[in-house]
Protein backbone atom coordinates (compact mmCIF):
# COMPACT_ATOMS: atom_id res chain seq x y z
CA UNK A 1 0.00 0.00 0.00
CA UNK A 2 0.87 3.36 -0.93
CA UNK A 3 -0.41 6.41 1.37
CA UNK A 4 0.78 10.17 -0.73
CA UNK A 5 0.64 13.51 1.34
CA UNK A 6 1.02 16.47 -0.69
CA UNK A 7 2.19 19.01 2.11
CA UNK A 8 3.75 21.94 -0.20
CA UNK A 9 2.66 25.13 0.82
CA UNK A 10 2.48 24.00 4.21
CA UNK A 11 4.29 25.41 7.02
CA UNK A 12 5.42 23.16 10.00
CA UNK A 13 4.19 21.12 12.19
CA UNK A 14 1.38 20.29 9.67
CA UNK A 15 3.44 18.00 7.41
CA UNK A 16 4.80 15.98 10.33
CA UNK A 17 1.24 16.22 11.58
CA UNK A 18 -0.05 14.38 8.37
CA UNK A 19 3.24 12.20 8.16
CA UNK A 20 2.54 11.13 11.65
CA UNK A 21 -1.12 10.74 11.27
CA UNK A 22 -0.13 8.54 7.69
CA UNK A 23 2.17 6.56 9.55
CA UNK A 24 0.13 5.63 12.54
CA UNK A 25 -3.12 4.25 9.56
CA UNK A 26 -0.68 2.23 7.83
CA UNK A 27 0.65 -1.04 9.03
CA UNK A 28 2.78 -1.90 6.28
CA UNK A 29 3.64 -0.08 2.58
CA UNK A 30 4.54 3.56 1.74
CA UNK A 31 3.93 6.64 2.98
CA UNK A 32 5.72 9.28 0.14
CA UNK A 33 5.32 12.92 1.35
CA UNK A 34 5.67 15.81 -1.00
CA UNK A 35 6.67 19.40 1.16
CA UNK A 36 9.02 22.12 -1.12
CA UNK A 37 10.94 23.56 1.85
CA UNK A 38 13.78 22.47 3.54
CA UNK A 39 12.58 22.75 7.07
CA UNK A 40 9.97 20.74 6.30
CA UNK A 41 11.68 17.87 4.70
CA UNK A 42 14.22 17.82 7.79
CA UNK A 43 11.50 17.35 10.28
CA UNK A 44 9.05 14.73 8.13
CA UNK A 45 12.70 12.59 7.64
CA UNK A 46 13.29 13.13 11.62
CA UNK A 47 10.07 11.91 12.78
CA UNK A 48 10.79 8.67 9.98
CA UNK A 49 13.77 7.99 11.23
CA UNK A 50 12.51 8.59 14.93
CA UNK A 51 9.57 5.64 14.10
CA UNK A 52 12.30 3.59 13.15
CA UNK A 53 11.04 3.67 8.85
CA UNK A 54 13.51 3.82 6.01
CA UNK A 55 14.03 7.04 4.25
CA UNK A 56 14.63 7.68 0.75
CA UNK A 57 14.68 11.82 -0.35
CA UNK A 58 14.11 13.01 -4.10
CA UNK A 59 14.54 16.84 -4.70
CA UNK A 60 12.92 17.76 -8.01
Amino acid sequence: MTKKIDARGLACPQPVVLTKNALEEIEEGIVEVMVDNEPASENVSRLARNSRCNVEITKE
